[in-house]
């Protein structure tokens, strides 16, 4: 059987050394069988080379093995097959690159790159049988489709969707923003989030001919900037992250309409704290759906909510949890979900926390990799 579907301490004079003594090979072929390492993770930035790190399967703490030289990253994506790791960013019009890995998730050489993607690429994902990448483009709210080889190589754009419509936000609103591009597992639907529009954008997707056709928009709360969603595993509700209020929207999902209807909101952050000054970023779901994480940029902080049984509709609070560091960008799991990884921009760190599976909590353990701007912390492996 294929792996689980693959949507993971050192000072930066180390990041060199390590660079310089593993070989990044030119090229290479794909294997053929599916295979993801579940100590490995990637990290991306757009003021440093990719990096590919391997965690500690007890503690958690990443060391960083290799970097791609010449690399800079907005977002990463592997392959469901974890046979390539995917990277957008601004270049040539934006650009998606390619890079092939090998049975322990090292990259081994550059696959194929694409340009014109769009004006500021932010978000890329690969339908889950593998044939094309998505990428969502922040500055010209658009979303684009790109066929992929089959060994993965980014090919030609079969389509470029433009969002229309704004928000009430006259800073971040004027027009679209495309931010996220969520495939659904059975990769008959792709839905783009949109900072902009305060809408998230359901589509029905053609994989034969690579085409994207428009089936609904949910309007999320005006002027919450919605920035990232996550399924909830039963398939029924979605959770929408707010990035310009601070707010998770609960939202049903008709998997026969493809339709969101979005319902409870609640805040990102504790009460009484005012939402200027923050603004969420990342929004994740356990396998069990037992609970909800959340960051927060400017408050540094990372939100559970419950959300099993009747909270699945309506999350409950567990609590905040500092994220270790300042403008926590991203965060994910590792492939058995005791520790958090939190992409720390600002302070150019990822910060590993311990994660109770019975409680959701978080605890800090002192681990953290020095990593310049990083934006992107992607494990090999999901559960």
């Amino acid at each position: 059987m294929p792996p689980p579907p693959v949507t993971r301490r050192t000072a930066l004079a180390l990041l060199a050394t390590a660079a310089g003594s593993l070989p990044f090979v030119a090229s290479g072929a794909l294997a053929s069988t599916p295979r993801a390492n579940p100590t490995r993770f990637y990290l991306g930035s757009v003021q440093y080379d990719i990096g590919v790190a391997s965690a500690d399967p007890t503690s958690g703490t990443l060391s960083v093995d290799a970097l791609v030289p010449g690399t800079r990253s907005s977002f990463l994506a592997v392959s469901p097959s974890a046979e390539a790791l995917y990277s957008v960013n601004g270049d040539d019009g934006g650009r998606l690159e390619a890079f092939a890995l090998d049975a322990d998730g090292a990259v081994q050489g550059e696959l194929g790159s694409t340009s014109g993607l769009g004006d500021g690429p932010c978000h890329v994902s690969v339908h889950p049988a593998g044939g094309h990448a998505f990428s969502a483009n922040y500055n010209d709210g658009t979303v684009t489709v790109v066929a992929l080889a089959p060994d993965g190589a980014p090919g030609e754009i079969t389509q470029v969707v433009r969002h229309e419509g704004s928000g009430p936000g006259p800073d971040r609103q004027e027009g679209p923003h495309a931010h996220q591009v969520l495939p659904d597992p059975g990769g008959e639907r792709l839905f783009a989030v949109d900072l902009g529009t305060d809408s998230v954008f359901v589509y029905a997707f053609d994989a034969e001919a690579g085409q994207l056709a428009q089936e609904h928009e949910a309007k999320l709360p005006p002027g919450s900037g919605p920035r990232h969603m996550a399924f909830h595993p039963g398939g029924v509700t979605a959770y929408v992250l707010g990035e310009l209020d601070s707010t998770l929207t609960a939202c049903g999902y008709d998997s026969g309409t493809g339709a969101l209807t979005p319902g409870a909101v609640v805040p990102l952050l504790p009460d009484g704290t005012p939402p200027d000054g923050n603004s969420a970023a990342e929004v994740l779901v356990t396998s069990d759906g037992r609970f909800v994480y959340a960051s927060n940029r400017g408050h540094d902080s990372i939100v559970v909510f419950a959300v099993d049984g009747e909270d699945e509709a309506e999350p409950r609070l567990v609590g905040h949890f500092d994220s270790g560091g300042a403008t926590p960008r991203h965060i994910s799991l590792d492939a058995d979900e005791s520790h958090l990884y939190v992409a720390n921009q600002s302070t150019g760190a990822v910060v590993v926390l311990d994660r109770d599976p019975d409680d959701g909590t978080l605890a800090p353990t002192g681990a953290a990799l020095d990593f310049p701007g990083v934006e992107c912390v992607l494990p090999a492996v999901t559960a």
